[in-house]
C-alpha cells in the first residue's frame, strides 16, 4: 500500500498518531488548576479538575478529589478523579434527578467526524474504573447544541474496588445533527453516577431526546460512601480503542487554559503605568482563551509599587479579552507618567 494511501486510511478510520488522536482534554486527570488536589463539593455546574464538570439536581450528595482515597492508579498512570458519595447522602433518585460528570468537547475538535451527515464516523470511548459497587453502570454521549440528542451506553464493574478498562464503540450520527463545528459546544461526554427516568433511554442507539444514562444503570449516588474512580478517558475516531495518548504536561496545561485559567498563588510582577490617579497594565495569557473569559479577581492587586515605593492601590477593575486581560485600578499619590509594577491574582474562565 503506498505511503500515502496508508496515512489516509489511518486518519479516516483510526484517528491520526501524529496529532489529535485523544479529543477528551486531560483525561489522564493530570491538571487540577482550581483545586490543586483539595476536595471540593460540586454545586450543579461545578468544575472539579479540569475540564470535568459536574451536573446535578440535589447539592451536598457527593465530593470529587484527585487521587481521592489514595489508592494507586492502573499502570501508566499516576493520576485519576475520585468520586465519593456522602456518608449520609440518603439519594433517592426521582424520574427528573440526574448526577453526572462531564466533559463538554469544543466543536472544532470534533467537527472532521462529519456528524449529522451520510460520512459519519465512527468513534470509540475509552476508560479505566474502580468502584466499590459492581453492576451496570451508564452515561451517554449527548449533543451539547443543535437540540435534544443523545446515545446512552453501559458498561458493567464486575469487581469492586478494582481498576478496569472499559471500551464503548458508538457509530456516528448520520441525521438529526447540528452542534457546532467551530468554538461552541458540539459533544457532552457524560459518566452517570445516577438518573432518572426522565433522561434515560435504551442502550446503544442515538435518540432524538436528553439522554444522560441508559434505563437500569446504577445509580451510585444511592449508596452511601460509595466510591467512582476514573482516568486514561479516551475519545477517539475509529472502531477499535487504542493506547491512549498520554500527551506531555505542558501541553496538557496548555490546551485546559484555553477553557480557564489562574494565575499562580504567587505574586507575580507586572508592568504598569501610572496615569492620573489610576494605574493601568495588561496580563497576557498562556495562550488564546476558546472566548472571552469571565474575569474575577482571586485576593490581590491592592498596592501598586512605583520607584520602589508601594503605593495604596483601590477599585480593582478587570476587563477580560480572549488573549488576556487589562486591569486598572485607582492610585493614591505617585507621580502620574510613572512605571510602576503591579502583582494582581485573578482567574478566567471561558468554559463551554
Amino acid at each position: 500500500m503506498p505511503i500515502q494511501t496508508a496515512i489516509d486510511s489511518i486518519n479516516n478510520n483510526q484517528g491520526s498518531p501524529f496529532g489529535f488522536k485523544n479529543r477528551i482534554i486531560n483525561g489522564a486527570m493530570v491538571i487540577d488548576q482550581r483545586n490543586a488536589g483539595a476536595s471540593v463539593t460540586p454545586a450543579d455546574g461545578t468544575y472539579t479538575l479540569d475540564r470535568f464538570v459536574c451536573y446535578l439536581t440535589q447539592a451536598s450528595k457527593f465530593t470529587v478529589q484527585q487521587n481521592a482515597g489514595s489508592v494507586t492508579p492502573p499502570a501508566g498512570f499516576t493520576n485519576y478523579l475520585g468520586l465519593t458519595v456522602g456518608t449520609s447522602a440518603n439519594v433517592t433518585v426521582s424520574a427528573g434527578d440526574y448526577f453526572l460528570l462531564d466533559q463538554v468537547i469544543e466543536g472544532y475538535n470534533l467537527a472532521d467526524l462529519g456528524w449529522g451527515t451520510a460520512n459519519a464516523k465512527t468513534v470509540t470511548l475509552s476508560f479505566w474504573v474502580r468502584s466499590s459497587l459492581t453492576g451496570t453502570f451508564g452515561g451517554a454521549l449527548k449533543s451539547y447544541s443543535g437540540g435534544a440528542y443523545g446515545y446512552p451506553f453501559t458498561y458493567t464493574i464486575s469487581t469492586a474496588n478494582t481498576w478496569e478498562q472499559k471500551t464503548i464503540t458508538i457509530d456516528g450520527p448520520t441525521s438529526t445533527w447540528a452542534a457546532s463545528t467551530t468554538n461552541g459546544g458540539s459533544v457532552e461526554v457524560l459518566f452517570s453516577i445516577g438518573t432518572g427516568s426522565t433522561y434515560t433511554g435504551a442502550s446503544g442507539s442515538w435518540q432524538a431526546a436528553s439522554r444522560f444514562s441508559a434505563t437500569g444503570a446504577t445509580n451510585l449516588i444511592s449508596t452511601n460512601s460509595a466510591t467512582f474512580y476514573i482516568t486514561g478517558v479516551q475519545l477517539e475516531k475509529g472502531s477499535t480503542a487504542t493506547s491512549f495518548d498520554y500527551r506531555d504536561y505542558g501541553r496538557e496545561l496548555i490546551m485546559c487554559q484555553r477553557y480557564y485559567y489562574a494565575t499562580p498563588s504567587s505574586y507575580l510582577n507586572y508592568p504598569a503605568f501610572h496615569y492620573s490617579t489610576s494605574a493601568y497594565t495588561f496580563v497576557p495569557f498562556p495562550v488564546l482563551m476558546r472566548t472571552t473569559p469571565t474575569v474575577t479577581a482571586t485576593g490581590a492587586g491592592t498596592t501598586f509599587y512605583e520607584a520602589g515605593v508601594a503605593l495604596t492601590a483601590s477599585g480593582y477593575a478587570l476587563t477580560g479579552r480572549n488573549q488576556g486581560i487589562s486591569i486598572q485600578v485607582g492610585v493614591t499619590g505617585g507621580t502620574s507618567g510613572y512605571a510602576g509594577t503591579f502583582y494582581p491574582l485573578f482567574q478566567a474562565s471561558a468554559e463551554l
